[in-house]
Protein backbone atom coordinates (compact mmCIF):
# COMPACT_ATOMS: atom_id res chain seq x y z
CA UNK A 1 0.00 0.00 0.00
CA UNK A 2 3.25 2.65 0.03
CA UNK A 3 3.41 2.71 -3.36
CA UNK A 4 -0.56 4.07 -3.52
CA UNK A 5 0.67 6.51 -0.77
CA UNK A 6 3.32 7.83 -2.99
CA UNK A 7 0.83 8.00 -5.78
CA UNK A 8 -1.49 9.95 -3.98
CA UNK A 9 0.62 12.65 -1.89
CA UNK A 10 4.37 13.42 -3.63
CA UNK A 11 4.52 16.44 -5.91
CA UNK A 12 5.77 15.01 -9.21
CA UNK A 13 4.12 15.78 -12.25
CA UNK A 14 0.45 13.44 -12.13
CA UNK A 15 0.91 9.90 -13.72
CA UNK A 16 -1.52 7.50 -13.72
CA UNK A 17 -2.05 3.97 -15.56
CA UNK A 18 -4.36 5.33 -18.33
CA UNK A 19 -5.33 1.56 -18.90
CA UNK A 20 -6.35 1.20 -15.80
CA UNK A 21 -8.45 3.99 -15.87
CA UNK A 22 -10.14 3.44 -18.67
CA UNK A 23 -11.31 0.14 -17.20
CA UNK A 24 -11.95 1.95 -14.24
CA UNK A 25 -14.33 4.50 -16.24
CA UNK A 26 -15.79 1.49 -18.19
CA UNK A 27 -16.72 -0.42 -15.36
CA UNK A 28 -18.31 2.26 -13.52
CA UNK A 29 -20.75 2.79 -16.74
CA UNK A 30 -21.33 -1.29 -16.05
CA UNK A 31 -22.25 -1.22 -12.50
CA UNK A 32 -24.48 2.00 -13.41
CA UNK A 33 -26.97 0.30 -15.32
CA UNK A 34 -27.72 -1.69 -11.96
CA UNK A 35 -30.48 0.18 -10.66
CA UNK A 36 -32.35 -0.25 -14.57
CA UNK A 37 -31.89 -3.92 -14.40
CA UNK A 38 -33.19 -3.79 -11.11
CA UNK A 39 -36.57 -1.93 -11.79
CA UNK A 40 -37.22 -4.81 -14.41
CA UNK A 41 -36.67 -7.52 -11.81
CA UNK A 42 -39.95 -9.52 -10.33
CA UNK A 43 -38.24 -10.95 -7.05
CA UNK A 44 -37.13 -8.80 -3.91
CA UNK A 45 -34.04 -6.90 -3.79
CA UNK A 46 -32.11 -8.75 -1.78
CA UNK A 47 -33.12 -11.85 -3.83
CA UNK A 48 -31.92 -10.01 -6.63
CA UNK A 49 -28.86 -9.46 -5.20
CA UNK A 50 -28.24 -13.19 -4.30
CA UNK A 51 -29.07 -14.31 -7.81
CA UNK A 52 -27.22 -11.29 -9.33
CA UNK A 53 -23.86 -13.45 -7.49
CA UNK A 54 -24.84 -16.82 -7.93
CA UNK A 55 -25.85 -16.88 -11.60
CA UNK A 56 -22.24 -14.84 -12.13
CA UNK A 57 -20.59 -18.13 -10.90
CA UNK A 58 -20.66 -20.18 -13.73
CA UNK A 59 -18.97 -17.67 -16.43
CA UNK A 60 -16.42 -17.00 -13.23
CA UNK A 61 -15.67 -20.89 -12.80
CA UNK A 62 -15.06 -21.31 -16.76
CA UNK A 63 -12.62 -18.01 -16.49
CA UNK A 64 -10.63 -19.47 -13.66
CA UNK A 65 -9.88 -22.48 -15.00
CA UNK A 66 -8.53 -20.74 -18.06
CA UNK A 67 -6.83 -18.55 -15.89
CA UNK A 68 -4.82 -21.70 -14.11
CA UNK A 69 -4.14 -23.51 -17.23
CA UNK A 70 -2.81 -20.22 -18.72
CA UNK A 71 -1.49 -19.25 -15.67
CA UNK A 72 -0.61 -22.26 -13.21
CA UNK A 73 -2.02 -20.54 -10.46
CA UNK A 74 0.55 -18.90 -9.38
CA UNK A 75 -2.09 -15.92 -8.63
CA UNK A 76 -4.74 -18.48 -7.56
CA UNK A 77 -5.33 -18.26 -3.27
CA UNK A 78 -4.28 -21.24 -1.66
CA UNK A 79 -7.68 -23.31 0.13
CA UNK A 80 -6.44 -22.40 4.06
CA UNK A 81 -7.24 -19.70 6.28
CA UNK A 82 -4.30 -17.18 5.13
CA UNK A 83 -5.49 -17.77 1.14
CA UNK A 84 -9.12 -17.50 1.95
CA UNK A 85 -9.52 -14.73 4.45
CA UNK A 86 -9.10 -11.64 2.04
CA UNK A 87 -12.03 -13.37 0.00
CA UNK A 88 -14.14 -13.47 3.10
CA UNK A 89 -13.43 -9.93 3.80
CA UNK A 90 -14.37 -8.77 0.34
CA UNK A 91 -17.62 -11.05 -0.33
CA UNK A 92 -18.92 -10.15 3.43
CA UNK A 93 -18.61 -6.22 2.27
CA UNK A 94 -20.46 -6.48 -0.28
CA UNK A 95 -22.84 -8.47 0.49
CA UNK A 96 -23.24 -6.00 3.30
CA UNK A 97 -23.23 -3.05 0.85
CA UNK A 98 -25.90 -4.80 -1.29
CA UNK A 99 -28.12 -5.63 1.38
CA UNK A 100 -27.75 -2.02 2.82
CA UNK A 101 -28.38 -0.42 0.06
CA UNK A 102 -31.71 -2.19 -0.89
CA UNK A 103 -33.29 -2.30 2.37
CA UNK A 104 -32.44 2.10 2.85
CA UNK A 105 -34.41 2.21 -0.47
CA UNK A 106 -36.98 0.54 1.21
CA UNK A 107 -36.87 3.29 4.36
CA UNK A 108 -35.91 6.38 3.08
CA UNK A 109 -36.62 8.04 -0.28
CA UNK A 110 -33.89 7.46 -3.13
CA UNK A 111 -32.53 10.67 -3.39
CA UNK A 112 -31.07 9.91 0.36
CA UNK A 113 -29.88 6.69 -0.06
CA UNK A 114 -28.08 7.29 -3.50
CA UNK A 115 -26.66 10.15 -2.42
CA UNK A 116 -25.48 8.42 1.52
CA UNK A 117 -24.50 5.59 -0.71
CA UNK A 118 -21.90 7.59 -2.77
CA UNK A 119 -20.57 9.04 0.11
CA UNK A 120 -18.16 5.83 -0.29
CA UNK A 121 -15.50 8.00 -1.41
CA UNK A 122 -15.39 9.37 1.10
CA UNK A 123 -15.40 7.01 3.41
CA UNK A 124 -12.31 4.99 1.69
CA UNK A 125 -9.91 7.78 1.58
CA UNK A 126 -10.87 7.91 5.39
CA UNK A 127 -10.11 4.62 6.29
CA UNK A 128 -7.22 4.77 3.99
CA UNK A 129 -5.88 7.57 6.11
CA UNK A 130 -6.63 5.85 9.50
CA UNK A 131 -5.72 2.10 8.84
CA UNK A 132 -3.53 2.10 6.02
CA UNK A 133 -1.17 5.64 6.31
CA UNK A 134 -2.84 6.99 3.11
CA UNK A 135 -1.99 10.96 2.65
CA UNK A 136 -3.86 12.47 -0.35
CA UNK A 137 -2.88 16.06 -1.86
CA UNK A 138 -4.61 18.82 -2.02
CA UNK A 139 -5.23 18.54 -5.60
CA UNK A 140 -7.21 15.40 -4.80
CA UNK A 141 -9.19 16.31 -2.11
CA UNK A 142 -10.60 19.61 -4.31
CA UNK A 143 -11.69 16.80 -7.05
CA UNK A 144 -12.99 14.65 -4.38
CA UNK A 145 -15.13 17.27 -2.93
CA UNK A 146 -16.28 18.43 -6.68
CA UNK A 147 -17.44 15.41 -7.29
CA UNK A 148 -19.29 14.60 -4.11
CA UNK A 149 -21.19 18.05 -4.91
CA UNK A 150 -21.96 16.76 -8.61
CA UNK A 151 -23.30 13.71 -6.69
CA UNK A 152 -25.54 16.03 -3.98
CA UNK A 153 -26.80 18.15 -7.19
CA UNK A 154 -28.08 15.05 -9.47
CA UNK A 155 -30.48 14.34 -6.01
CA UNK A 156 -31.56 17.99 -7.13
CA UNK A 157 -33.97 19.34 -4.48
CA UNK A 158 -35.13 15.60 -3.68
CA UNK A 159 -32.49 15.15 -1.03
CA UNK A 160 -34.42 15.78 2.42
CA UNK A 161 -33.98 15.24 6.23
CA UNK A 162 -36.72 13.90 7.68
CA UNK A 163 -37.01 12.16 11.43
CA UNK A 164 -39.30 9.44 9.71
CA UNK A 165 -36.40 8.76 7.02
CA UNK A 166 -33.46 8.51 9.72
CA UNK A 167 -32.98 4.81 9.94
CA UNK A 168 -32.91 4.26 5.94
CA UNK A 169 -30.95 7.48 6.00
CA UNK A 170 -28.61 5.82 8.72
CA UNK A 171 -28.03 2.34 5.97
CA UNK A 172 -27.53 4.59 3.20
CA UNK A 173 -24.43 5.70 5.29
CA UNK A 174 -23.67 2.18 6.42
CA UNK A 175 -23.91 1.30 2.73
CA UNK A 176 -20.85 3.84 2.17
CA UNK A 177 -18.91 2.32 4.70
CA UNK A 178 -19.49 -1.00 3.26
CA UNK A 179 -18.28 -0.16 -0.30
CA UNK A 180 -15.40 1.26 1.02
CA UNK A 181 -14.44 -1.77 3.06
CA UNK A 182 -15.23 -3.52 -0.30
CA UNK A 183 -12.80 -1.36 -2.28
CA UNK A 184 -9.86 -1.50 0.48
CA UNK A 185 -9.74 -5.13 0.99
CA UNK A 186 -10.72 -5.68 -3.13
CA UNK A 187 -7.29 -3.04 -3.74
CA UNK A 188 -5.22 -4.95 -1.07
CA UNK A 189 -6.04 -8.61 -2.63
CA UNK A 190 -5.28 -7.80 -6.34
CA UNK A 191 -1.76 -6.63 -5.40
CA UNK A 192 -1.52 -10.47 -4.83
CA UNK A 193 -4.28 -12.17 -6.61
CA UNK A 194 -5.90 -12.16 -10.36
CA UNK A 195 -8.62 -10.28 -10.86
CA UNK A 196 -11.12 -13.45 -11.64
CA UNK A 197 -10.35 -14.81 -8.04
CA UNK A 198 -11.72 -11.74 -6.20
CA UNK A 199 -14.39 -11.45 -8.56
CA UNK A 200 -15.11 -15.25 -7.91
CA UNK A 201 -14.47 -15.08 -3.75
CA UNK A 202 -16.86 -11.78 -3.53
CA UNK A 203 -19.78 -13.96 -5.77
CA UNK A 204 -19.06 -17.24 -3.82
CA UNK A 205 -18.61 -15.72 -0.43
CA UNK A 206 -21.07 -12.90 -0.83
CA UNK A 207 -24.32 -15.33 -1.48
CA UNK A 208 -23.31 -17.40 1.74
CA UNK A 209 -23.95 -14.04 3.28
CA UNK A 210 -27.35 -13.13 1.34
CA UNK A 211 -29.06 -16.80 1.06
CA UNK A 212 -30.51 -16.42 4.65
CA UNK A 213 -31.69 -12.67 4.61
CA UNK A 214 -33.50 -13.09 0.93
CA UNK A 215 -35.29 -16.60 2.09
CA UNK A 216 -36.50 -13.83 5.10
CA UNK A 217 -37.61 -11.15 2.87
CA UNK A 218 -41.24 -11.27 1.73
CA UNK A 219 -41.99 -11.67 -1.29
CA UNK A 220 -40.68 -13.46 -4.70
CA UNK A 221 -37.21 -14.89 -3.92
CA UNK A 222 -37.55 -16.99 -7.89
CA UNK A 223 -38.87 -14.92 -10.84
CA UNK A 224 -42.20 -16.24 -11.43
CA UNK A 225 -41.85 -16.55 -15.37
CA UNK A 226 -39.43 -18.08 -17.67
CA UNK A 227 -38.60 -14.51 -19.26
CA UNK A 228 -38.25 -12.87 -15.95
CA UNK A 229 -34.85 -14.26 -15.54
CA UNK A 230 -33.37 -12.19 -18.21
CA UNK A 231 -32.89 -8.75 -15.88
CA UNK A 232 -31.20 -11.25 -13.27
CA UNK A 233 -28.91 -12.67 -15.87
CA UNK A 234 -28.33 -9.06 -16.62
CA UNK A 235 -27.02 -8.20 -13.86
CA UNK A 236 -24.85 -11.14 -13.45
CA UNK A 237 -23.08 -11.16 -16.37
CA UNK A 238 -22.94 -7.48 -17.41
CA UNK A 239 -23.16 -5.86 -13.94
CA UNK A 240 -21.24 -8.12 -12.17
CA UNK A 241 -18.87 -10.37 -14.23
CA UNK A 242 -18.06 -7.49 -16.87
CA UNK A 243 -18.40 -4.34 -14.07
CA UNK A 244 -16.80 -5.93 -11.52
CA UNK A 245 -13.88 -7.53 -13.36
CA UNK A 246 -12.69 -3.93 -15.02
CA UNK A 247 -13.08 -2.35 -11.58
CA UNK A 248 -10.88 -4.95 -10.07
CA UNK A 249 -8.25 -5.02 -12.69
CA UNK A 250 -8.01 -1.45 -12.04
CA UNK A 251 -7.61 -1.40 -8.49
CA UNK A 252 -3.99 -3.42 -8.99
CA UNK A 253 -2.95 -0.32 -10.25
CA UNK A 254 -4.89 2.62 -8.91
CA UNK A 255 -5.49 3.59 -5.46
CA UNK A 256 -8.49 2.37 -4.04
CA UNK A 257 -9.89 6.00 -2.87
CA UNK A 258 -9.52 7.50 -6.34
CA UNK A 259 -11.37 4.48 -7.78
CA UNK A 260 -13.90 4.99 -5.22
CA UNK A 261 -14.22 9.07 -6.66
CA UNK A 262 -14.05 7.44 -10.26
CA UNK A 263 -17.04 5.68 -9.41
CA UNK A 264 -19.35 8.36 -8.96
CA UNK A 265 -19.68 8.17 -12.61
CA UNK A 266 -22.40 5.62 -11.59
CA UNK A 267 -25.56 7.86 -10.89
CA UNK A 268 -24.50 9.68 -14.53
CA UNK A 269 -25.28 6.70 -16.17
CA UNK A 270 -28.23 5.96 -14.11
CA UNK A 271 -29.98 8.90 -14.81
CA UNK A 272 -29.18 8.69 -18.68
CA UNK A 273 -30.36 5.39 -18.69
CA UNK A 274 -33.62 6.23 -16.84
CA UNK A 275 -34.33 9.30 -19.44
CA UNK A 276 -33.38 6.86 -22.53
CA UNK A 277 -35.60 4.01 -21.49
CA UNK A 278 -38.53 5.93 -18.67
CA UNK A 279 -38.52 8.69 -19.90
CA UNK A 280 -37.83 10.54 -16.71
CA UNK A 281 -37.11 13.85 -16.96
CA UNK A 282 -33.33 15.06 -16.65
CA UNK A 283 -33.28 18.86 -15.18
CA UNK A 284 -30.59 21.15 -15.02
CA UNK A 285 -29.68 19.54 -11.58
CA UNK A 286 -28.81 16.74 -13.93
CA UNK A 287 -26.73 18.40 -16.22
CA UNK A 288 -25.02 20.22 -13.31
CA UNK A 289 -24.02 17.39 -11.51
CA UNK A 290 -22.65 15.40 -13.99
CA UNK A 291 -20.82 17.96 -14.93
CA UNK A 292 -19.10 18.43 -11.41
CA UNK A 293 -19.01 15.06 -11.21
CA UNK A 294 -16.62 14.73 -14.39
CA UNK A 295 -14.83 17.74 -13.58
CA UNK A 296 -13.93 16.17 -10.16
CA UNK A 297 -12.89 12.87 -11.67
CA UNK A 298 -10.42 14.38 -13.36
CA UNK A 299 -8.78 16.86 -10.76
CA UNK A 300 -9.13 13.88 -8.70
CA UNK A 301 -6.38 11.93 -12.08
CA UNK A 302 -4.38 14.66 -11.62
CA UNK A 303 -4.04 14.48 -7.43
CA UNK A 304 -2.97 11.06 -8.18
CA UNK A 305 0.74 11.10 -8.24
CA UNK A 306 3.66 8.71 -8.37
Amino acid sequence: MSEQVEKISSGEESHINMTAFIMLILGGVAIGTAPIFMRFSEVTPTSAAFWRLLLSLPLLFIWLAIDLKKNGGAATPKMNWVGIKPFLLVGFFFAVDLTMWHWSVELTSVANSTLLANMAAVFTALLGFLFFGERFSKTFIAGMMLALMGAMSLMGHSFELAPENLSGDVLGLCTAVAYAGYMIFSARARKKYSTVSIVLGTALFGCIFLLPMALNETGNFMPPTLIAWWPLLALAWFTHVVGQSLIIYSLAHLPAAFGSVTLLVQPVVAAVLAWILFGEFLSIYHFVGAGLIITGILVCKKGVRK
